[in-house]
């Protein structure tokens, strides 16, 4: 059988440095800090999420010939993701750094190597795409020319425009015109409401999916824009990375693979959002089904 789910994203190394306070003083040179790599970025969590929680995935997404790219291809091979869609970025694998201060909160610095000027050949991923129900999209440039594969073999094309700012910003437009489903951060909206409803104002059939951090999640959907405060969890908050990344997955796998309803849906993606929070540098530690059942009840 092949996969019911196809994550189309940049995957990379993740270095987190774990501050022992909320500010850094630039004029000392040394700090003693807690650094942590693993397998990270978005294409790296969401994939690994979903096979976390027991679905078929293939992983498309390009890694260097380095340590790196060899480090990120064994362990999303020891998740058991098909990486038939994993191609060579000649400038090497993507890293980032990311600053974390003790509440879990962080500064990224990104650097995607090559993505920006790759041209694969769409085609080439068709047979990935073929028999799959569900396409996640993430943001590299190169991905936005396998949208129309998606949706022409019939699949639910979802895709997460992250820390966006300007819903106009021309380098969006195809992910957010091809899209059912939209994720997105409030980072940069307070108030996420107006953005929310400009969405669903170019494409009412969409839902949108906006995670708000400590402050819960907003729902766009049918014209109205609902908002739902976090679930609870007694597990500390110590690591940000990928907490939207499992918002989507467990939305997704509960409302479109499940045909659970947008309310659950958005609870089990709270929860698995949540999970993530608790895990530092620790991506290969994703909810599981089990675990997400388990929370879930004891709402």
């Amino acid at each position: 059988m092949g996969p019911e789910v196809v994550v189309v994203g940049n995957v990379g190394i993740d270095t987190n440095v774990y501050l022992p306070g909320r500010d850094i003083d630039f004029k000392v040179e040394g700090h003693f800090t807690q650094d942590l790599d693993c397998v990270g970025q978005a294409g790296g969590y969401t994939s690994r999420g979903y096979a976390r929680l027991g679905r078929a995935t293939a992983f498309i997404g390009c890694v260097g010939d380095d340590f790196s790219g060899r480090f990120v291809r064994e362990e999303l091979e020891r998740d058991g993701i098909d990486l038939r869609g994993l191609f060579l970025d000649p400038e090497g694998t993507g890293r980032s750094v990311n600053l974390m201060s003790p509440d879990g909160r962080r500064r990224n610095f990104y650097d995607g190597k090559g993505h920006m000027d790759l041209h694969p050949d769409p085609e080439a991923f068709r047979p990935i795409l073929r028999g799959a129900r569900l396409a996640h999209f993430h943001l590299p440039n190169w991905a936005r020319t396998l949208l129309p594969a998606a949706r022409s073999e019939g699949l639910v094309v979802a895709c997460d425009l992250q820390d966006v700012g300007d819903p106009d910003d021309p380098y969006r437009q195809d992910f957010i015109r091809e899209a059912q489903i939209l994720f997105l951060s409030a980072a940069n909206h307070r108030r996420p409401g107006p953005l929310l409803r400009g969405l669903l104002a170019r494409n009412p059939r969409q839902i949108v999916v906006c995670g708000m951090g400590a402050r819960g999640c907003a729902l766009g959907a049918g014209g109205k824009v609902r908002y739902f405060p976090p679930v609870p969890s007694e597990i500390p908050v110590v690591d940000t990375n990928g907490a939207g990344d499992g918002l989507a997955v467990g939305f997704l796998v509960s409302h479109v693979l499940e045909g659970r309803s947008l309310e659950e849906s958005i609870l089990r993606g709270q929860i698995a959002a949540r999970h993530t929070c608790g895990q530092k540098a620790r991506s290969g530690a994703l909810i599981t089904r089990e675990e997400l059942e388990r929370a879930y009840r004891a709402l």
